[in-house]
C-alpha cells in the first residue's frame, strides 16, 4: 500500500468532493482508499492498486477542471514567494468580471437609458453598443473562468452540478440576446464562488492561528559547553533545556527542571484560570509564561507537540463527514438533475402545450436552473462543521470528526469512569495496617517491591508514601500482573502477592479479622490493597482518591442539558463505588469491575437509551469507550494514548467540558438545520414564482447569493461562540 497527498486546487466544496470520488475513486481502488481535507483543499489516496500513481492522479483530477499537485511540491512551492496574482486568482477574475460588467453597462445605459439597458431590452433602434457587447462577453469569460472546466466534465459525463447549471443558464440568456444578464449571471456566481472559497478560508485561518501559537524559536542551553544558542523549534533536540522568559510562548513540550510560575493553558485545554507549575510538572507548546522565569527539559520534537498533534486531527476531522453533510451530498446527487429537468419542462411544456411565447417560457426555464444551483445548501452543512470543530478546539474539547459532533447532540446516557475523571486521578494512602507480626515499614518495603513496575494510580501512591517514609526496597522478581485484581512476585525467593479484596478472597487467606477490617475501610471510600504471602496475610494499606471540587456541579449541569442516566463504573470496591456516587450526585454506580464488566454494562446502557458516551482516561477504559456512542478521554494534554483513543478528548480535567460539548453540538446541528431550511425555503419561492412568470435571471442569482452569504455567515457564527465553562 503506498500513501500519495495531493494539493487540489479548485477544491472549495463538499460538490468537489463527489466529483473527485467519482473520478479518482475507480483509479484508487474505491472511494474508501481516498481521504479530503476540505481545510487544505488536500487530497490523500492510500492505495495498493496497479496504475495508481501520482501522475495518473494528477491527470484524472485534471479531467475535472481542477487541478492536483504533490503535496511535497506544493509545500515546496509555499514557501516561495508568489505573485498577488498566483495568490489571489480567483478574487482576481472576479474583480475583472465586475469591472467589465459595470463598463458595459454603462455604456449601454448612456446609449439607451438605464432601466432600458437593466431591463435587458432589445426593441427595434436600441442595438447592444459594440463596446457594451465585448466588456459584456469579457465579464462572462472571466466570471466562469473557474467554473468552465467543471461544467464541461459535468456535461461529459452527464452528472449536472451547479457548474452546468450556471454555464447553461448563461449559454441561454445569450440565446435570447440577454447580455446584460447572462454577463450579471456568470459575475454574481463567481462572486458566490470567491465567498465560498473564503468561508474555507476563514476556517482554515482559525486553524492557522492555532498553529501560530507555538514561538518559531527557542532558547537552549547546549549540551556540550553550556552556552545559550537560539535556534528554529525544528531544530532544538529533544532532552536539552530550554529557557522562558516572563510573558513568553513556551515553545515545546517538556517537564519544569527549575523555578516555578504559572502558565495560561487557554490554548491547548481552554483553561480560563492560569495552572501553577512547579517541578516536574509538564509545560505545552503554544502556552503563555505568566510571571517566573523557569527553565524545562524538552520531552517532544516540534512535530510531535501536543498543540501539533491537536491541530493534525482537527485538520483529519474534515475526512470523518457528519450524517447531516452525507444527506446534503445525497440529496444534492438527486436535486440538480431534477432541478434540470423542470427548468426544460418549464421552457418548453408551456409552448408546446398551449401555444405560449417561447421566449417567455424558455427565459422562466433559465431562471429555475439559476435558483436551483444548489451552491448554498452544499455549502451550508461543511462551513457549520468546520466552524464547530475549530471552535470546539480553541474551548480545549478535540473532536476527530463531524460524526462525533453530531453525535454528542443525541447523547441521552453517560458512563463516568471514577479515577481520573471525577476524582482527581492521584489517590493517596490514608492507612496503614500491619497484620500477623508484621510492621508498617515492612509492609511498604514489601508494597512498594510488589508496586515499583506499574503504571496503576493505586501503585504510584504507594510508592510515593514509600518514598516519603525513607523505605529502600529490594526489586521484585518474576513479576506477573493479575488483570483487574493485582500482581505476584518473588521478593528475596519468597512469593508475595499483592491486590484488590477479590484477589484475597482467591488467595483463600480472609480471616474475620481480615474481613471486618477491610470491610471499615472500604464502607470509609477507600481502596483497600492486601498484601500477603505463601502463608498469611501481611496486612492492609488503604487508598482514598478525592472527589474534584467541579464534579457535583458538572454532573448537575450533565442533567440539566437532558440527560437522562449518569452512572459511574469502577473497579473500585462497593464501598468507595457508593462513596463517590454519592459525592457526585451521579443516578447510579457498579463496582469492582474488570474492563470487560465496563464493557457489559455500556451494552446495556446502549440497550437501554441507545446513544451513549462512555468517559475515561482513555487507555484502561478503551475497550468500553470503542463500545459507546462516543469514547471521551479526560485530561488528555500531554496523553498520546488518550487523544489517539477518544472520538473526542478533553484537553483539560475540567469535567464541566462535557455539558459545554452537548450544548454547542446541539447549537452546530440547530445551525445546519437553519441553513438547509432557509435555502431550501428560498429555492421553493422563487421556483413558484418562476413557474408564475414573475422571477428574473437577475433576481434569482441575487437570491442565490445572498442565500450563500447568509448560510455562510451563519454557520460561521459558531467560531465566535464563547464556552459557558469560561473560555470558547
Amino acid at each position: 500500500m503506498t500513501t500519495l497527498s495531493f494539493k487540489v486546487r479548485g477544491l472549495d466544496c463538499a460538490e468537489e468532493i463527489a466529483i473527485l470520488k467519482r473520478e479518482v475513486g475507480p483509479l484508487a481502488g474505491g472511494d474508501e482508499n481516498l481521504a479530503f481535507d476540505l481545510l487544505n483543499g488536500k487530497l490523500i489516496v492510500t492505495s495498493g492498486a496497479p496504475g495508481c500513481s501520482a501522475d495518473a492522479i494528477c491527470s484524472a483530477v485534471a479531467r475535472t477542471g481542477m487541478q492536483a499537485v504533490p503535496w511535497d511540491t506544493h509545500v515546496a512551492a509555499a514557501t516561495v514567494k508568489q505573485s498577488i496574482w498566483t495568490r489571489n486568482a480567483r478574487a482576481g477574475v472576479c474583480a475583472i468580471s465586475g469591472a467589465t460588467l459595470a463598463a458595459g453597462y454603462l455604456v449601454h445605459a448612456s446609449a439607451h437609458g438605464f432601466l432600458h439597458a437593466f431591463a435587458g431590452a432589445d426593441e427595434p433602434g436600441h442595438d447592444l453598443p459594440w463596446f457594451s457587447a465585448v466588456c459584456y462577453l469579457a465579464a462572462m469569460v472571466s466570471g466562469g473562468w473557474f467554473i468552465a472546466p467543471k461544467a464541461a466534465y459535468s456535461a461529459r459525463r452527464l452528472l449536472p452540478d451547479m457548474n452546468l447549471l450556471m454555464t447553461v443558464a448563461v449559454i441561454g440568456a445569450l440565446a435570447i440576446n440577454q447580455w446584460f444578464e447572462a454577463a450579471t449571471v456568470a459575475f454574481l456566481f463567481a462572486v458566490a464562488l470567491l465567498l465560498e472559497s473564503w468561508s474555507v478560508g476563514r476556517a482554515r485561518n482559525a486553524i492557522r492561528a492555532l498553529m501560530d501559537l507555538a514561538p518559531a524559536m527557542a532558547r537552549y542551553r547546549c549540551p556540550h559547553d553550556g552556552d545559550i544558542e537560539e535556534k528554529p523549534v525544528e531544530d532544538v533536540p529533544v532532552g536539552v533545556t530550554v529557557l522562558v522568559r516572563p510573558g513568553e510562548r513556551v515553545p515545546l513540550d517538556g517537564v519544569l527542571s527549575k523555578g516555578a510560575t504559572s502558565i495560561n493553558q487557554a490554548s491547548i485545554t481552554g483553561e480560563s484560570q492560569p495552572i501553577e507549575k512547579a517541578l516536574g510538572a509538564e509545560v505545552f507548546a503554544g502556552t503563555i509564561n505568566n510571571e517566573g522565569a523557569f527553565e524545562f527539559t524538552v520531552t517532544k520534537p516540534a512535530a510531535d507537540t501536543t498543540l501539533a498533534r491537536l491541530i493534525r486531527r482537527v485538520e483529519e476531522a474534515q475526512s470523518k463527514r457528519a450524517p447531516s453533510e452525507q444527506w446534503v451530498e445525497r440529496f444534492a446527487r438527486y436535486y440538480t438533475p431534477a432541478m434540470m429537468a423542470l427548468a426544460l419542462l418549464t421552457a418548453f411544456a408551456p409552448p408546446l402545450l398551449v401555444h405560449a411565447a417561447w421566449k417567455t417560457w424558455f427565459y422562466e426555464g433559465l431562471v429555475i436552473l439559476v435558483i436551483a444551483c444548489p451552491c448554498a445548501l452544499v455549502i451550508s452543512t461543511p462551513v457549520s462543521i468546520v466552524a464547530g470543530l475549530t471552535a470546539a478546539a480553541r474551548a480545549g474539547v478535540l473532536i476527530k470528526g463531524g460524526v462525533y459532533l453530531e453525535a454528542a447532540a443525541h447523547l441521552r446516557a453517560i458512563a463516568l469512569d471514577k479515577t481520573g475523571t471525577l476524582t482527581h486521578g492521584q489517590p493517596e494512602v490514608q492507612e496503614i495496617v500491619p497484620l500477623n507480626g508484621h510492621t508498617e515499614h515492612e509492609l511498604l518495603e514489601r508494597a512498594a517491591a510488589l508496586e515499583a513496575p506499574s503504571e496503576h494510580p493505586l501503585a504510584r501512591a504507594v510508592l510515593r508514601r514509600a518514598n516519603a517514609a525513607g523505605v529502600i526496597y529490594t526489586a521484585a522478581e518474576m513479576y506477573q500482573a493479575v488483570r483487574g485484581k493485582g500482581a505476584e512476585a518473588f521478593i528475596n525467593g519468597r512469593d508475595f502477592w499483592i491486590g484488590s479484596h477479590r484477589l484475597l478472597h482467591e488467595k483463600g487467606g480472609e480471616t474475620p479479622e481480615v474481613h471486618d477490617k477491610a470491610l471499615a475501610l472500604e464502607d470509609a471510600g477507600h481502596s483497600v490493597l492486601v498484601i500477603g504471602n505463601d502463608n498469611h496475610v501481611c496486612g492492609l494499606i488503604s487508598v482514598a482518591d478525592k472527589l474534584r471540587p467541579h464534579s457535583a456541579p458538572a454532573v448537575q449541569a450533565l442533567r440539566k442539558a437532558g440527560i437522562e442516566r449518569i452512572t459511574l463504573l469502577t473497579g473500585d470496591n462497593e464501598g468507595t463505588g457508593r462513596a463517590i456516587a454519592a459525592a457526585s450526585g451521579v443516578d447510579d454506580f457498579q463496582a469492582e469491575l474488570l474492563p470487560e464488566d465496563k464493557v457489559h454494562a455500556i451494552e446495556q446502557l446502549m440497550r437501554d437509551y441507545r446513544h451513549v458516551a462512555m468517559v475515561g482516561d482513555g487507555v484502561n477504559d478503551a475497550p468500553a469507550m470503542a463500545t459507546a456512542t462516543l469514547g471521551i478521554a479526560m485530561a488528555a494534554a500531554g496523553s498520546d494514548a488518550a487523544i489517539e483513543t477518544a472520538d473526542i478528548a478533553l484537553m483539560s480535567d475540567d469535567l464541566s467540558k462535557l455539558a459545554w460539548l452537548i450544548k454547542h453540538s446541539r447549537r452546530v446541528l440547530r445551525v445546519i438545520r437553519q441553513n438547509i431550511a432557509f435555502a431550501l425555503g428560498l429555492k421553493a419561492a422563487f421556483i413558484t414564482l418562476a413557474l408564475l412568470g414573475y422571477a428574473t435571471l437577475w433576481m434569482a442569482i441575487a437570491a442565490d447569493m445572498g442565500a450563500s452569504l447568509l448560510v455562510i455567515f451563519n454557520g460561521l457564527r459558531l467560531l465566535s461562540q464563547h464556552s459557558e465553562t469560561g473560555r470558547g
